[in-house]
Parts: C-alpha cells; structure tokens; sequence
C-alpha cells in the first residue's frame, strides 16, 4: 500500500447493506484508513444497493440462479465468476457483509475475505447457523454469554482464523429479537476494527490463529 494508492476494500451483500454504511461511515470519520471501492450483491432488488449507489460505490450483481440447475447450486462456478467482477478493483481485502452464499475456493484463494459472525466461535458456528437461528440455539443451550466474532474466511463455514471477539450477555428475558440486537451492537463496533487492524497492517496468520501486532507494518 502507498500513499496514492488506498487500502481497497470490496464488500459483498444481500440485504440492507447496514455492515456497509457502518463501515463507510468509519472511513468517513478517519476509522479506518481505506476506501471502499466496489459493492457485490447477490441480489438485485435489496437495500444494500440503493445504499452504495447513494455513496458513488460501484454495485455489480451475481445472482444464484444462473449458477443452479437441478436445485444444485455450482459454488465454484459461482466463485469464478465473482473473480472476474471484482478482480479488476484490485482489492486488498474482501468484507463479507451479511453475504448469502458460501464463497469456494476459487475465489477465497485469490482475495483475503473476512465475515461476522453473531456468536462466540467456535460455539454456534457451522451450516445453518445464521441470523436468528444462531440466537435461537444460544437461547436454547441456556448459556449466559454469547457474542460477535470476526474471522477470515477459509471456506469452512465459521471456521477461519479468529481476528475479533466481544462478548455481550443473556439475559433471563432475552427473546431472539432482543439477544440479536445486543449482538448487532457488538458487531457495528468489532467490524470495523477489524477492517483498520488489517488496513494498517497489523494482523498476522500463524496456523489458526492471529497475531495483533502493537504497530502498523
């Protein structure tokens, strides 16, 4: 990374796109040293694109559909594809950002990816754990902390090197609903740091775990 040329950052989407807002608000307030250069959605008619159109983001859109035959979904197919969009952005740094398909191969070889994930890894993690279903089961298992956890993608569900945890507590009247919100709160501030700890250089893979440095490279 130099001076004229910013730490690139692709986000990929399906909803709302309030990852992405998050994150482009820090960089806006000098959180994170970086600029987000392109937004992929896997769906056309969401939020998440007005959002990014509003901030002058290139928006591409890949659908599933095209990549399904027989309901079997082709993940590399996919994943090739998704290269060839976002490879000429040249990023640094892949942020998935509540992103409904499971990336292959493909293309995690190629980018360094990170995701978010509503719960304390490697506790509630693993396929069809997502969204509500994760609070649901935290709830069910009567544990008294669940939390957020950033990590990179490794093309593992939720089994990537660990780069952030915060921990927020249930509580006795927690509903899903209630318990999610606690969470999301978590990941709004956990998120971004994570972005800037690598944007500045400070994040090491060492097998499967991380090493935060106390100075940017």
């Amino acid at each position: 990374m130099t001076a004229s040329r910013p730490f690139h950052i692709t986000v990929l989407l399906s909803g709302s796109g309030t990852t992405m807002v998050n994150l482009q608000q820090h960089i806006e307030g000098g959180k994170i040293p970086g600029k987000i250069v392109q937004v992929v959605s896997s769906r056309k008619n969401v939020l998440g694109v007005e959002r990014a159109r509003e901030y002058g983001i290139p928006v591409s859109i890949l659908g599933r559909k095209k990549f399904t035959r027989n309901k079997q979904f082709d993940a590399d197919a996919y994943a090739e594809a998704l290269v060839e969009l976002v490879s000429p952005y040249e990023p640094n740094l892949v942020v998935m950002a509540g992103f409904m398909t499971q990336l292959a191969d493909p293309f995690l070889k190629k980018f360094q990816t990170i995701n978010v994930h509503p719960a304390l890894l490697p506790s509630f993690g693993g396929k069809g754990f997502y969204g509500h279903h994760v609070h649901e089961a935290v709830l069910a298992a009567g544990v008294k902390i669940s939390g957020a956890t950033v990590h990179f993608a490794d093309g593992r569900y939720d089994r990537g090197p660990i780069i952030c945890q915060e921990a927020v507590p249930v509580e006795e009247s927690d509903t899903p609903d209630t318990l999610a919100a606690r969470v999301q709160a978590a990941e709004r501030r956990i998120y971004p740091k994570a972005v800037s700890l690598i944007a500045e250089g400070r994040v090491a893979i060492q097998g499967q775990r991380t090493v935060i440095s106390d100075r940017e490279a």
